[in-house]
């Protein structure tokens, strides 16, 4: 079996392998992960600070192994299952397969024992980054090296959308600082709490060979004004509840303006293109909509604006899509379009919901199967009773009200 893990899980376990989570060998078990909850220990007593966790799909039993994969479909490891947990969780040994190279930046990683190689026995100065030094950090940096009399190693944690901008700040600071200074990225995913980031950092500086250890200032992000932002506009809503109508009449509207970059993921299109040959089973319309997401999170990374409007029934699925555009900086506007079932099966322009009754499409939303009416939504429109010109004004006067717009 080969398996895709989530970033976040993929920055772990290269973490693993590379001997930076030392004492770790593996991911965590239910013992180890409630004595991390209950003690900050694992469950022999070993000081740990945080959960470092992996899930797997259900059909991945105790006894198998499980090929990791990288994001480019390159082999990493393979994972011994020994524990199925709750949600999903699984543990076991792992054995590496080779050496990370996905993500940008990958020719400056050291493992840990390559640094400690380097430093040939003399002592490290060891300063996480998850963020540019301000000057008076640099200056703290250098007189601590100095009365350590030791060498300065630069851990910029190059986890997820800032990571390449950390390196390039790391790249920059070792300019002002002595010239034996090292530049290491870890992809050291953040943890919710500061205090466990912190302690993790200070273990991560430990196994690269740190006598001491400095946390570099939390970055200060000051976003951009809306209107110049990416944004996603997520139309969701029941066949023949108008959504694509009323898309299409704002993408018109932008254009018209001419003050974005308009992206429209036309579903018609979606399917003919880039799902091609999906069917309507609940695990490729998820796929689907993964997809569209996807594209509109590429398209939105440097200030577009994407309109998409797929049926979307499923609140994990369009939440999915919420994070993956939140995860590169942009906005995501969530428009229900709740026209009533009794008035999309009497317009029933493609005549889908009489096939539908009729048996002959299985699993059509809101016929036999459920449609999950979003309690998130950022605009609700009922079209039942309202013109397509006048939903349009509805949400475009949201873009405007909220500043996307000018």
């Amino acid at each position: 079996m080969e398996w895709t893990p989530e970033a976040r899980e993929l920055a772990d376990l290269e973490l693993l392998l590379s001997g930076a989570f030392e004492p770790l060998t593996g991911f965590l078990g239910h013992d180890d992960l409630h004595a991390v909850h209950e003690r900050g220990t694992l469950a022999d007593g070993t000081p740990w600070p945080a959960p470092v966790t992996l899930h797997l799909p259900e059909d991945a039993a105790p006894g198998d192994e499980v090929t990791l994969l990288d994001p480019e479909g390159v082999p990493l490891a393979v994972l011994t299952v020994t524990e199925r947990g709750h949600g999903g969780l699984a543990a076991g040994p792992l054995r590496g397969l080779g050496a990370a190279e996905h993500g940008p930046f990958a020719r400056l990683r050291r493992a840990p024992a390559e640094v400690r190689e380097l430093l040939a026995g003399r002592a490290a100065l060891a300063v996480t980054m998850r963020g540019p030094l301000d000057d008076l950090t640099l200056t703290e940096v250098t007189a601590t090296a100095k009365e350590l009399d030791a060498v300065i190693v630069l851990l910029p944690l190059s986890y997820g959308e800032p990571g390449p901008a950390v390196v390039r700040a790391a790249l920059k600071a070792k300019g002002k600082l002595p010239e034996d200074t090292l530049v290491v990225p870890v992809p050291l995913a953040p943890r919710e709490e500061p205090e466990l980031d912190l302690e993790l950092r200070e273990h991560v500086a430990t196994a690269y060979g740190a006598a001491e250890h400095l946390a570099g200032p939390e970055p200060v992000s000051i976003p951009g004004p809306p209107h110049r932002r990416g944004l996603v506009v997520f139309f969701t809503g029941l066949s023949g509840s108008g959504k694509s109508t009323i898309a299409r009449g704002l993408r018109d509207a932008l254009l018209e303006l001419g003050s974005r970059t308009v992206t429209h993921l036309d579903g018609d299109v979606v399917r003919a293109l880039l799902s091609k040959g999906l069917t309507f089973s609940k695990a490729d319309r998820d796929l689907n909509i993964r997809r569209i997401g996807f594209v509109a999170a590429e398209a939105a990374r440097h200030g577009g604006l994407a309109i998409c409007a797929p049926i979307a029934p499923y609140a994990a699925t369009r939440e999915e899509v919420r994070e993956m555009v939140e995860s590169v900086g942009a906005d995501f506007l969530l428009v229900h379009v709740a026209t009533p079932l009794e008035e999309c099966e009497r317009r029933d322009r493609k005549g889908l919901y009489a096939k539908a009754r009729a048996g002959l499409i299985p699993e059509f939303t809101g016929v036999s199967d459920p449609y999950e009416e979003p309690d998130d939504a950022d605009l609700v429109i009922d079209t039942t009773h309202i013109s397509i010109e006048a939903a349009v004004s509805q949400v475009l006067g949201t873009l405007r009200s909220g500043g996307w717009v000018r």
